[in-house]
């Protein structure tokens, strides 16, 4: 696997009673609304692997920064909580995902729910400092105490008034929403694009409300992982006799490789030195999609990827197979 990065906490903020932030020491590029995959020590399996989406704007904030909310039975997010202090250091994977606008000139409408708000809060600071969008954000939550970086949208929109719109729904006082509430506090709205990320009802009924194109709509699903990605894989045997070839363009160089027929595309780059972005390994977080330029190849499992996505030539290299004998892939 690729090298993880050390990461070393500089500052932690309490956000709320279940949830804070992370700052770190050490500044790497990345882009809005990307994640982070922090390993975490575990007495009982070493460690374990979760992914955590960074708040921070590359174009405002010099340290980056992760936000964590706890969940009842997660070890990781409990473990983050209690022992996190400035000192700690994390093995992480470099950012990754694809939950970040097209263009932050364009006006985008944002629909928040929870710890959702992480990757929300990247991309308004981003839009604000660096870009001429219009920003609409409907954040629910379940009272107001559990308003992540409340004070600091309150400063954003009051920075920014005719940019930002902040619409707050607190299931406290206003019961759970439904399509219907969310369809019509939106409907004044024409975004270029919408970003939905919350829990998966928060998701479902978001998704249904909106009425426009799937590639305007870009969804965020925070993944469990059930493996550990530190972890190295499995070797490739190397008397497999069969193979393809493989040509791949990334980060502005072209290779060209032999790729074995039981051999994941994912495992075959990071085999050969290549730094292939990647997080969970299994087909459900969208961080090793790349473009099919040519070639077929057969995806073992795929819960991220839509028929658009599939149609365009999007695949996981996590879970892909070569099937002709000559196949051409981009990350460009």
């Amino acid at each position: 696997m690729a090298d993880p990065i050390k990461l070393t906490v500089s500052e932690v903020i309490t956000e709320t009673p279940d949830a804070c932030s992370l700052v770190f020491e050490q500044a790497f590029p990345y882009r809005p609304g990307q994640f982070l995959t922090l390993r975490i020590p575990s007495d009982r399996t070493g460690s374990v692997a979760r992914c955590y989406s960074l708040c921070s704007s590359p174009q405002v904030d010099g340290h980056p920064a992760i936000t964590v909310k706890r969940t009842p039975d997660g070890y990781a997010s409990n473990w983050i909580c209690d022992n996190a202090k400035p000192g700690t250091t994390f093995e992480a994977l470099g950012p990754a995902g694809v939950f970040t606008p097209r263009s932050l000139d364009g006006d985008l409408l944002l629909l928040a729910a929870g710890s959702g708000i992480t990757p929300i809060m990247s991309i308004i600071k981003s839009t604000l400092a660096a870009g001429a969008g219009g920003l609409v954000l409907l954040y629910a939550n379940r009272d107001e105490q559990s308003v992540i970086f409340r004070d600091r949208l309150r400063a954003l929109t009051e920075r920014h008034p005719d940019r930002l719109t902040v619409i707050h729904w607190l299931e406290s006082v206003q019961g759970l929403p439904s399509a219907a509430h969310v369809r019509a506090l939106t409907a004044p709205f024409d975004p270029a694009e919408v970003m939905i990320c919350g829990p998966k009802p928060f998701m479902s009924i978001a998704r249904t409300a909106m009425d426009l194109p799937k590639s305007r709509v870009h969804l965020e699903r925070f993944v469990s992982l059930g493996g550990n990605p530190f972890d190295d894989a499995t070797p490739t045997s190397s008397d497999d006799s069969r193979a393809s070839t493989v040509e791949v363009v990334l980060d502005g160089e072209r290779r060209r490789l032999r790729w074995p027929a039981q051999t994941r595309l994912l495992d075959l780059f990071l085999e050969n030195g290549l730094a292939a972005p990647y997080s969970c390994r299994e087909g459900a977080c969208s961080a090793c999609a790349c473009r099919l330029v040519s070639g077929e190849v057969k995806m073992l499992n795929n819960e991220v990827l839509e028929q658009e996505d599939l149609d365009e030539g999007i695949i996981l290299a996590c879970q892909s197979l070569p099937v002709t004998d000559t196949i051409e892939i981009s990350y460009e």
